[in-house]
């Protein structure tokens, strides 16, 4: 029997829901949280990524032994971070599959092998955990999860390591950053179907006080027209939040005027409202200064430690 959810409308959470594991502690917290995010007796596949150890090793370097021990050794990594997965769900009450993906054979790198494992069983949400690094380690350890979620074409699910719940709760408090484009009213709209009516749901709009326009816009005619702007774009998201949740809330959030952005902005914000979970778009556009929302994304990725719903959309034309 799966675990029912106080409140919860079993229609609303997505039933095919694909989970990347490894190894890491950071994949079991993204395995525990995403519990609460799936429909009762939903269709859970379960998948980890075997690197290929001539990527991993430099050619030559080694005899062909050396590298089919390693290869041996990365496949039975895999195939154990499964195990483990399938055991923590294992009382759930979902229908669980495992896949092990073999890069030596799939000939791709781990992002674009999950992004596909994705689309060929068609999940309605892929989840992976994330180690947040800063500086030197940051570039030399590359990143999975943020360029997923530019590529996936379902909703991607970042859960940092840092971030850990130990029940089958849903989020209790979402953080929408919306902008004046249809792809983020349209992320807002996925990001509510994990709402339900005991949620607190908060839209934000950020006012990029430290834009440097100064040449050719007034500072404050270009602030007058972002604050004009996100009051538009508020009041239009404010009924949709206040349909599906059961406390709804709005803020122009501002950025300070100097060493601050977006990005920075839509964190502080998540963590002074006490989110535990944050919603955006990869893609979008907004105002005068036509910034592009899915660099913010990425931004935000890299800073919070909060769970984090990536919903990819098609830019704007024009």
């Amino acid at each position: 029997m799966s675990e029912s959810i106080p409140g919860r409308s079993a229609s609303a959470l997505p039933d095919r829901v694909l989970i990347a594991v490894d190894s890491t502690t950071a994949s079991e917290h993204a395995l525990v949280y995403a519990k609460g995010m799936i429909a009762p007796g939903g269709r859970v596949r379960l998948v980890s990524v075997a690197e290929n150890p001539r990527t991993l090793m430099p050619m030559g370097a080694f005899a062909s032994e050396v590298l089919a021990s390693a290869h041996e050794e990365l496949l039975r990594d895999a195939n154990e971070a499964l195990t483990r997965a399938y055991a923590a769900l294992a009382d759930s009450g979902f229908q669980i599959e495992t896949e092990a993906i073999d890069l030596s054979k799939h000939g791709s790198d781990v992002t674009h092998a999950l992004m596909d494992a994705a689309r060929n069983w068609q999940a309605q949400l892929l989840v992976v955990g994330a180690r947040q690094h800063h500086g030197l380690l940051r570039w030399i350890e590359g990143s999975v999860s943020t360029p997923l979620a530019s590529l996936a074409q379902c909703p991607v699910l970042i859960v940092p390591v840092a971030y850990r719940t130990d029940a089958l709760l849903s989020p209790g408090r979402i953080l929408f950053a919306v902008d004046a484009s249809s792809q983020a009213t349209e992320a807002l709209r996925k990001g509510l179907q994990f709402a339900t009516h005991t949620t607190a749901g908060r839209a934000i709009y950020v006012i990029d006080r430290a834009v440097r326009l100064g040449d050719f816009v007034p500072i404050d005619v270009l602030e007058n027209a972002f604050v004009e702007e996100g009051t538009r774009v508020l009041a239009a998201v404010e009924p949709l939040v206040a349909d599906r949740c059961g406390q709804a809330s709005t803020a122009l959030v501002e950025t300070k005027r100097t060493s601050d952005d977006v990005a920075h902005a839509i964190v502080r914000e998540a963590h002074d409202w006490r989110a535990d979970l944050l919603v955006m778009g990869t893609h979008g556009r907004r105002g005068p200064s036509r910034w592009i929302l899915g660099s913010v994304a990425e931004r935000v990725a890299r800073l919070t430690d909060l769970p984090l719903l990536l919903v990819h959309t098609q830019a704007d034309a024009g």
